[in-house]
């Protein structure tokens, strides 16, 4: 398949910057695909659509400021001090570090920027020296491996919990709310709420899974009222859900591994669901891609415990778990259209995605959704 395959063209005002005022405000393009047919909504409207008996599954995911504004200070070898001539360039010199993975309490994976001039064995300065970075050396992708040290005059280092937990306090408070890439604006104290799920629980995602940013306390209860099940797993959104397809065949695209976990009692309300015949319906993407990759490895049934995914879901792929998908819209040429085209048609999904721009949907992260059944 070619990436022109998953094309369309969208006028920039639809792209959503802030979020509306209301979560439930929203818009939502209902999708049929026995009819091959779609219909606009209220996202308020999403209850009346659920049937009694469905199981509605969440990502629980929180996210975290994992973007981190700071400078450079020199080398472990050789630093840079008031005496070196160059230390005023250097301490002038603006870097951001995007925390993205964590392998310790201290050793992170990130992106680094600029990444080019940033070499093994720099020391980055972030806050008033609250937290410096030593960079290890490099990772997949273009990650950095770094180690985070804290300020050992920090009232908070050391105490309360270990490295790990004075390091999340620093963290959360000089920390930057990692907004996508296409909302050209700088976060905000409101985005650490508005871009967070009610819901979320489970620390460790850099980008939210935005199609339940639309919930509500409310639209909870009224979907429970309905008989509706819910449940959640936990899979931790990593920067590779912006990274674009490069490769000349989409099948040849490499995703990059996310970790997630489901607890006992999600894997048995999926599996009795799946049992009895009920609809699963995925809340997100993410949801859907845990899913999947978890009733293949437990050979039809999905097994609690924790683990990473990489699966790459296109035009092809053969659901085995997931009977509905509430979304957002999505980039054009992106790995989550190729998802939503492998679910709905890519033809049927094109159309739909026409009509939502005609209509002057809103788009992305803080836009509208669509109900695919």
């Amino acid at each position: 398949m070619r990436l022109n395959d998953f094309d369309y063209e969208l006028p920039p005002e639809l792209i959503a910057q802030q979020p509306l005022a209301a979560r439930d405000a929203a818009r939502m393009l209902l999708l049929d695909r026995s009819t091959k047919s779609f219909e606009d909504m209220s996202f308020a409207g999403v209850p009346a659509i659920l049937e009694p008996g469905d199981l509605l599954v969440f990502n629980n995911t929180r996210v975290f400021p994992a973007r981190l504004l700071g400078r450079r200070r020199g080398t472990c070898a050789q630093p840079i001090g008031k005496g070196n001539p160059a230390a005023r360039d250097f301490l002038k010199a603006e870097v951001e570090l995007l925390l993205t993975r964590r392998e310790s309490d201290d050793v992170w994976q990130g992106l680094v920027h600029p990444g080019r001039k940033i070499r093994t064995g720099e020391i980055l300065v972030f806050g008033a020296g609250e937290i410096e970075a030593e960079v290890l050396g490099r990772a997949q992708f273009g990650l950095r491996r770094v180690r985070l040290v804290p300020d050992p005059g920090e009232p908070s280092a050391f105490t309360g919990g270990g490295l790990g937990a004075t390091l999340d306090a620093l963290i959360d408070r000089l920390g930057h709310v990692p907004l996508p890439p296409y909302i050209e604006r700088p976060d905000s104290p409101a985005d650490r709420e508005t871009y967070q799920t009610v819901y979320a629980r489970v620390r460790g995602a850099v980008a939210a899974p935005t199609a339940g940013l639309h919930f509500t306390e409310r639209i909870l209860n009224e979907i429970r009222a309905r008989g509706v099940e819910t449940a959640e797993i936990t899979l931790h959104v990593g920067p590779g859900t912006f990274r674009p397809v490069q490769t000349p065949s989409v099948e040849d695209h490499l995703m990059d591994a996310e970790a997630f976990e489901i607890n006992k009692d999600a894997a048995k309300q999926v599996n009795s669901a799946l049992h009895d015949g009920r609809r699963i319906v995925a809340v997100g993407t993410t949801t859907v891609r845990t899913l999947e990759h978890s009733i293949r490895a437990g050979g039809g049934q999905v097994q609690p415990g924790h683990g990473e995914t990489s699966m790459f879901i296109y035009p092809g792929f053969e659901f085995r778990a997931v009977k509905a998908i509430l979304t957002n819209f999505h980039l054009p040429r992106s790995t989550l259209l190729m998802l939503v085209s492998a679910f709905a048609g890519r033809e049927f999904t094109l159309q739909a995605y026409h009509h939502a721009v005609s209509a002057r949907y809103r788009f992305y992260s803080y836009g509208d959704c669509m109900f695919i059944r």
